[in-house]
């Protein structure tokens, strides 16, 4: 199976200009290239795109993701690390959404400032925003 690039992103899910920017900074191996110029992916590259994808789906940094591989690459290697980096993940997720409630604590409290009902100059939302109360 060869696949272009464009072949391959529809089948991972991940755009064309992604796949070129994992390659660039080496998640990728520098697929095999025809002799008209265009990138071809085996079902190898599908598969570790495919795992690159899902793992930044998951929101692993890109460091995060290069260890993964790294471990991939070595299968027979203990799984410890793996588990440390989920448990980092998680925390990270955790911490995200700690500040995501925060966050909508505070546009709840700055929705209040304004009713509506009156001019954009009278705006206690844009006042709060300016400061200007």
């Amino acid at each position: 199976m060869k696949l272009t690039i464009g072949e391959a992103a529809h089948r991972s899910g991940c755009p064309a200009s992604t796949i070129r920017y994992y390659e660039r900074i080496g998640l990728l191996r520098t697929p095999e290239r025809g002799s008209n110029g265009y990138r071809y992916y085996d079902a190898g590259a599908l598969e570790r795109l495919s795992f690159v994808h899902r793992a930044r789906t998951l929101g692993f940094s890109i460091e995060s993701v290069a260890d993964l591989l790294r471990l991939v690459d070595h299968p027979n290697t203990p799984c410890d690390e793996v588990d440390h980096l989920l448990v980092e993940q998680i925390a990270a997720v955790r911490a995200r959404i700690d500040q995501l409630v925060e966050l909508d604590a505070k546009l709840t409290a700055l929705q209040t400032a304004c009713n509506g009902g009156h001019v954009v100059r009278d705006c206690g939302i844009l006042a709060a925003l300016s400061d200007r109360r």
